[in-house]
């Protein structure tokens, strides 16, 4: 009895440490959802309650993680150490925990693959399925849910509903059984790079007049971005692939880095039109394959050339299949590797192959400790030490690969000139080099300092 408290306790210290090795500022945006870490509530539930003596605000808004620094007596001020400290198998821990922390928080309509990765429960997903391999599916007692041709990729897919009292996972192997070359895969859930998604109230941005001739057009799949002043100058379009675009931090934040121009904050690319897909619509139980897919055909459709996923999960073939198509139709994307460490599976989308898979410096050029390690690595770009946009307005300290991601993908589109190859030789040939940063780092200058906009 006494060992098995000893392991809890051990547990709780290494996700406590995991929550920690980020600013509190960095990773709960402002206008959160009460919870701590993941996205949501979910890490506070899967604490058992824990968290609730940490955190200082919930869903009425304000600054969380300034509510988190002061409850913990100051050691916000202290975090680089901690960061120093952290061990790769507590981060792991922290993400195994935080991911069963999400599923247990939405149990009526998330579930877990083998691995521990969310995913939509009692969901299959049928990519192009021949008419006689439905039928079979039918008769086997699974139902249509929704079928749709995606715009700009061509790919069909079926949403089926599995058979009552059968999890998604064993409904999977037998459709696989009924149809062995047909192409099922559950629908997996991603989630915003670790950093939180800060469901915030408020408008959504957009409404900027047109870019000038020439300017770069970027695409954006994420939370939704909530209006601010540096977007004044941005040209920004949303939709939704979960319901209205509901403003996020995680999406705020990005987009600022990108397109953003405000005083002494400035993106990467500042006044690009920017064309942004929501995939969350506020509920971090959303996010799946199926949307983000529907957000790249969107995007490709629409002639989008340069596309930024932020996001992390598992391998899922319609992702790939999608990724594929986008690629071959020219389009770049550019993903963050997350921020579980380096002993963390490698996520998605950012190691399908021909993906620019991007690591977060801080401001003294060392890679992140707790960034993830992707079967390759492209770029490295800034991801501590710097300001993003808040959603309504103000601004945040930023940590995490989340945050790179954007500038490698706006240098990309600044660069583009209708090939992909010689974009990414161009951004090559420009980066610093470094250990670990693959070609390079990217857009070294182009992080906010806090104190530009007053918050150091």
């Amino acid at each position: 009895m006494k060992r098995a408290k000893r392991n809890r306790m051990k547990r709780t210290g290494a996700i406590l440490l995991a929550m920690l090795a980020m600013p509190a500022s960095a990773q709960l945006l402002r206008g959160g959802s009460g919870g701590l870490g993941g996205l949501g509530s979910g890490l506070g539930s899967g604490l058992g309650g824990l968290t609730s003596g940490l955190s200082g605000q919930g869903e009425s808004g304000g600054t969380i993680g300034n509510g988190l620094a002061s409850s913990i007596g100051g050691l916000d001020g202290a975090l680089a150490g901690g960061l120093r400290a952290l061990d790769p198998i507590d981060l792991l821990a922290a993400r195994r925990e935080r991911l069963h922390a999400l599923v247990s928080s939405n149990r009526a309509v998330l579930d877990s693959d083998a691995a521990g990765n969310p995913i939509r429960r009692d969901e299959i997903l049928a990519t192009d399925p021949a008419p006689d391999a439905l039928a079979k599916a039918t008769a086997a007692g699974f139902a249509i849910k929704r079928r749709e041709t995606v715009d700009g990729l061509g790919i069909a897919i079926v949403v089926l509903a599995t058979p009552k009292h059968l999890a998604a996972r064993k409904a999977l192997a037998t459709l696989q059984t009924l149809d062995p070359h047909g192409a099922y895969a559950l629908n997996h859930v991603y989630e915003p790079a670790h950093a939180k998604l800060a469901p915030a109230n408020g408008s959504v941005a957009g409404g900027a007049a047109a870019g000038g001739a020439g300017a770069a057009v970027l695409g954006l799949i994420d939370g939704g971005v909530g209006a601010h002043p540096a977007f004044a100058h941005a040209p920004i379009e949303q939709r939704g692939f979960a319901g209205n675009p509901r403003p996020s931090g995680h999406g705020t934040a990005v987009a600022s880095l990108m397109v953003g121009e405000s005083g002494p904050f400035r993106g990467a690319a500042p006044g690009a039109r920017l064309l942004a897909a929501d995939i969350y619509g506020g509920d971090a139980a959303n996010g799946s394959a199926e949307a983000i897919v529907r957000a790249i055909g969107w995007l490709v459709s629409r002639d989008v050339r340069v596309i930024n996923i932020s996001l992390v999960g598992a391998a899922n073939p319609l992702l790939a299949a999608a990724v594929t198509a986008a690629q071959a139709k020219g389009v770049l994307i550019v993903a963050a590797v997350g921020n579980d460490g380096p002993a963390a599976p490698p996520q998605y989308p950012a190691s399908y192959d021909g993906v620019i898979a991007v690591t977060g410096i801080d401001a003294k050029g060392r890679v992140l400790l707790e960034a993830g390690k992707a079967t390759h690595l492209d770029f490295a770009a800034p991801g501590a030490d710097m300001a993003g946009a808040v959603p309504g307005g103000g601004w945040e300290a930023l940590r995490g690969t989340s945050f790179a991601a954007p500038l490698v993908a706006a240098s990309l589109a600044r660069a583009d000139r209708g090939d992909p190859a010689q974009a990414i030789r161009a951004v090559a040939a420009d980066a610093r080099p470094g250990a670990k940063v693959g070609r390079g780092i990217v857009c070294g200058s182009c992080a906010t300092p806090l104190r530009a906009v007053g918050l150091k």
